[in-house]
């Protein structure tokens, strides 16, 4: 059988860029960086030139993998100078090829890596990511068949509602936050208020392949909730009581050493692990004290997720959707007791959430209360109009969460008129001052490079994709696909920022995580932090590479990001971030599909 030599010429390229393993190719000075998950038939697509010369294409070509043919040209370039490691970088805009199929784009001889494109590019991605939140689970933990920090956990700081420390508290179950196995309140709360509100708007794009434990077997219920459940089930326990919340449990002493979750025994006694108690005043953070100031955004938090649950299992199960509703009431409460931020503590280092803002919490526990609660959350909308993060170049850890304000989407659907337009303003302020950062590179990337840089991508690209919903105002749907994209590779080091996904692609093989460095267990679904400014990065503690650097082409004084074990603020996944990536996921997976007329 004869080839020929065009079909030949693309599968040695095909051969060479995308063997399964990594490797520096030395001799290349120009890539072209794709979402490597793929885009569906109608939607925005652009990759992005990036060369560390002063070349920029004038024309670029697609070429179908099958045939070997050229099946679209086009000058639709848009060029950009220097962005990070690079000299040069374009936006090439094929938004009008509407073919399904697999092919590469080719530009002055360079080839992309494989482009799909189909309107299913994006199915069961939603679940498989929640592969990673099952991993996470403590108490029992599916995936390793096994149970661990059943003896959780004994009190401090409990003075201010009458708890002797030490007192034992039922604290079993939930999630691990990280890599490391504390646990907290707040990014747990957010992350089962993701699942929840993921079920609840796209309930078409979740399965049921596990039981509620999170064995293989179907129950009858979407896996999306049992997860979000199995959140929920651990903050009713870090609220036993009305007037008894728990802010974390365990602390960074966990950071002694990687093991497997059951070796967990840090903390003097045995496998019990400390509760820290909303007390509302500031509590201990290495040497120094946090800077607590109140209850309200960790409690506002429990009572947005057991308001939403209690709406969302009220058909399936009425008692615990009642216990629900009565939560939600008291950790209300709870959150006025003392207006103001819970940060995390911390034993040994300096490094806690360092949450600073606690008004949008309680607008979205507000609106999640419309009928009785309108004003209130009208009133908190106002005092946080954009999520402060996007006004600045950097920021704390975690000192601005949510990355979204999840009170104004909450809100907004429920209003009209100028009221409407009012909050959805708020939502297009926050938009713009990130594009005004984002449209002077080719990567339209105007998010700042922080610790968990990618959640704060996956919340801007929700934002976009909710202000173009509740507005029909598409200004924004690039920028929008622009941040989804980036998550999936294209960005400067072309790699997917999510483990296993797509399994065809450069992602993730060597995170900061016990089960892949200890046991070799793939962490499948995880969202990685994502790169940081490189002088964040130089400044940090005990960070050390553990193998020579394959992305060393793509660093630069801008930012850096590592696959490797030994970078705990790039290439260490979460479990919040992976929660709300599974939101964006369903969102996208539900919106590719062609509309029925």
């Amino acid at each position: 059988m004869k080839i020929s030599y065009g079909y030949f010429f693309v599968f040695i390229l095909f051969i060479i860029a995308f063997s399964s393993f990594k490797r520096k190719e030395k001799d290349q000075q120009s890539w072209i960086r794709i979402n490597l998950l793929g885009y569906p038939t109608q939607s925005g697509k652009v990759a992005v030139w990036a060369s560390k010369t002063d070349q920029i294409p004038d024309r670029f070509e697609i070429i179908e993998k099958e045939s070997a043919k050229v099946v679209y040209s086009s000058t639709n370039i848009k060029s950009f100078g220097a962005y990070g490691p690079f000299t040069k970088t374009a936006r090439l805009n094929f938004s009008d090829f509407k073919q399904n199929g697999q092919f590469f784009i080719r530009a002055n001889g360079v080839i992309s890596p494989l482009l799909l494109i189909n309107n299913d590019v994006y199915k069961g991605a939603a679940d498989f990511c929640l592969r990673y939140m099952r991993q996470q689970r403590s108490g029992f933990n599916p995936y390793l068949k096994d149970s661990c920090h059943t003896h959780d956990g004994f009190v401090l700081y409990g003075q201010k509602a009458g708890i002797k420390d030490s007192t034992h508290f039922d604290a079993s179950g939930g999630w691990h936050d990280a890599s490391d196995y504390l646990q907290y309140s707040t990014t747990s709360a957010n992350a089962a208020y993701h699942l929840l509100m993921a079920y609840r708007d796209f309930p078409q794009v979740f399965g049921d392949e596990k039981q509620a434990n999170g064995l293989d077997g179907k129950n009858g219920t979407a896996d999306v909730l049992d997860e979000a459940k199995w959140g929920l089930d651990w903050l009713l326990k870090m609220h036993p009581e009305k007037d008894i919340m728990f802010n974390q449990l365990a602390d960074d002493r966990d950071h002694v050493n990687m093991r497997i979750p059951k070796e967990d025994n840090q903390y003097g006694k045995g496998f019990e692990r400390p509760l820290y108690f909303i007390s509302g005043e500031p509590q201990q953070r290495g040497k120094f004290m946090n800077n607590t100031t109140g209850t309200s955004s960790t409690a506002a938090k429990f009572s947005s997720a057991f308001n939403l649950g209690a709406v969302l299992f009220k058909s399936q199960d009425t008692h615990y959707s009642k216990i629900l509703s009565q939560k939600a009431k008291t950790a209300w409460r709870f959150a006025l007791k003392k207006p103001g931020v819970t940060q995390t503590a911390s034993v040994k280092s300096p490094y806690i959430y360092a949450e600073d803002n606690w008004v949008d919490d309680i607008e979205l526990a507000a609106a999640l209360n419309f009928k009785n609660a309108k004003n209130d959350a009208l009133k908190y909308a106002e005092l946080e109009k954009t999520t402060p993060w996007m006004l600045k170049d950097t920021a704390a850890h975690y000192q601005y969460y949510p990355f979204i304000n999840l009170g104004h989407y909450e809100l907004a659907k429920q209003l009209d008129g100028e009221e409407k337009n009012k909050i959805t303003g708020y939502y297009k302020q926050g938009i713009e001052q990130v594009w005004n950062r984002a449209k002077t590179n080719a990567f339209y990337r105007g998010i700042p490079f922080i610790w968990c840089s990618n959640n704060l991508t996956v919340a801007f690209a929700m934002q976009c994709n909710w202000y173009a919903g509740l507005t029909n105002d598409d200004s924004f749907t690039e920028l929008e696909q622009a941040n989804f994209d980036w998550i999936f590779g294209c960005n400067p080091w072309g790699t997917s920022m999510v483990y296993g996904l797509p399994n065809w692609g450069d992602t993730p093989v060597d995170p900061h995580s016990a089960f892949t460095h200890l046991k070799n267990y793939p962490i499948d679904g995880g969202l990685v932090d994502g790169p940081v400014y490189t002088n964040i990065y130089k400044g940090l503690i005990g960070i050390k590479l553990s193998e020579a650097d394959e992305y060393s082409d793509f660093q630069s004084d801008l930012a850096v990001y590592h696959d490797d074990y030994g970078d705990y603020s790039t290439n260490e996944p979460t479990m919040d971030g992976t929660a709300s990536l599974i939101y964006l996921l369903a969102a996208k997976e539900a919106q590719s599909k062609p509309k029925k007329h």
